[in-house]
């Protein structure tokens, strides 16, 4: 009695199921390497490691003794952007506080993030862009922005006075870090 062809390739299987199983193995791998990818991307806000915001020298103490105006300064901020490192200057008024307390504000305007420059004959921080006024301590004044200007993290290391650099969210009235 003669079989069937179709029935004795199951019975025996031969180089076409091989083929067929190595086949799918093969699917099987590089479909696991293409979502190597996906899974890092997903996963990578929970795994990385932030950097530390780094203090910036401002100065020494002993320059800012006699301040009786907001002084501009310079520093030096190291930014980390994946594997790329860049270092930018960055604008800082030092100033005193109503207490008479030594504090550092961004030059950044809390409205929309324009630079605000010290004006001497006003004695105010008047910002270009939209007119909004603040006192010498930061305060707000008059005009768009809901809140004063931003007072950053300050320390006094080995008689340097450091402050450490952050960007804080527009357009809202509570002041909220972002970086």
């Amino acid at each position: 009695m003669e079989t069937n062809p179709a029935i004795r390739n199951l019975e025996n299987p031969g180089r076409r199921s091989f083929f067929g199983v190595m086949l799918g193995m093969g699917a099987v791998f590089v479909g696991g390497l293409l979502s190597v990818p996906l899974v890092r991307f997903a996963l990578f806000p929970l795994i990385r490691r932030t950097t530390d915001l780094k203090r910036a020298a401002v100065g020494s103490l002993s320059e800012f003794e006699q301040l009786t105006e907001p002084v501009l300064r310079k520093v030096q901020i190291e930014q980390v952007d994946g594997w790329r490192k860049a270092i930018s200057e960055k604008a800082v008024y030092v100033t005193r506080d109503s207490q008479g307390q030594l504090r550092v504000l961004t030059s950044i305007c809390p409205h929309l993030g324009c630079t605000v420059p010290w004006n001497k004959e006003k004695k105010q921080f008047v910002c270009p862009c939209h007119g909004g006024t603040f006192a010498a301590d930061g305060a707000r004044v008059s005009g768009p922005s809901l809140r004063g200007m931003d007072a950053l993290q300050t320390e006094v290391q080995d008689g340097q006075f450091t402050v450490k650099f952050q960007y804080f969210r527009q357009l809202i009235a509570d002041k909220e870090a972002i970086g």
